[in-house]
């Protein structure tokens, strides 16, 4: 036992660890079970918390089905770019989620196939998961037709992501990601900047 065993947790800490047990066993059940079959319940079972602790902090299934598909902010690098940085940042974005060390791959898939196979898991994902960085985008990008461009930027990636990672179209899995960078980049560069 090391000397910062036997020091006492502070409550923000067992909050936060708390937290993170839900979001992780969320993630998991989305993932395993999909939205529909996954309760506040079984949720709380796999944490190891009461039932009452999940309610406590997302309210309802709704609201821990939108934490569970957040990005944390610190692995998000399309929210400090600026427009000239914003294409190589969604595109760093997008491999760091789906394939980047750490990550689990399959329920990255999953959740994103909850987003298509159940409305109301789509609907989530959409107002307040796309929502969210879409505006962000739009307001670095500026200009005429900011959203429109931020919208279709995000569409593309989705684009990307579904074809590599759920339909699995063989040019775009089998693609090295340097190569997906040098053909995905000028067509995000002139969303992003216009010119046509």
């Amino acid at each position: 036992m090391t000397p910062a065993d036997d020091e006492p947790v502070g409550r923000d800490a067992r909050r936060r660890r708390t937290e993170e047990a839900i979001l992780a066993a969320a993630r998991e059940q989305f993932a395993g079970s999909g939205y529909a079959d996954v309760t506040i319940r079984s949720v709380a079972a796999a944490a190891g918390v009461d039932p009452a602790l999940v309610m406590q902090y997302y309210g309802s299934k709704e609201r821990l089905f939108g934490a569970a598909a957040h990005w944390p902010e610190e692995a998000d690098s399309a929210l400090s770019a600026d427009r000239a940085g914003l294409p190589a940042a969604v595109l760093d974005d997008i491999f760091e989620r789906f394939e980047g060390e750490g990550q689990d791959r399959e329920a990255v898939v999953a959740l994103m196939r909850n987003c298509l196979t159940h409305p109301e898991a789509g609907r989530i994902v959409r107002d307040e998961v796309i929502c969210e960085r879409q505006a962000h985008a739009a307001s670095v990008i500026g200009g005429p037709d900011a959203e429109l461009r931020a919208a279709l930027v995000g569409a593309v990636l989705m684009g990307v992501a579904m074809s590599r990672h759920l339909l699995e179209v063989p040019a775009v899995v089998e693609a090295q990601q340097d190569d997906l960078r040098r053909v995905l980049e000028p067509v995000l560069r002139q969303l992003v900047e216009g010119g046509g």
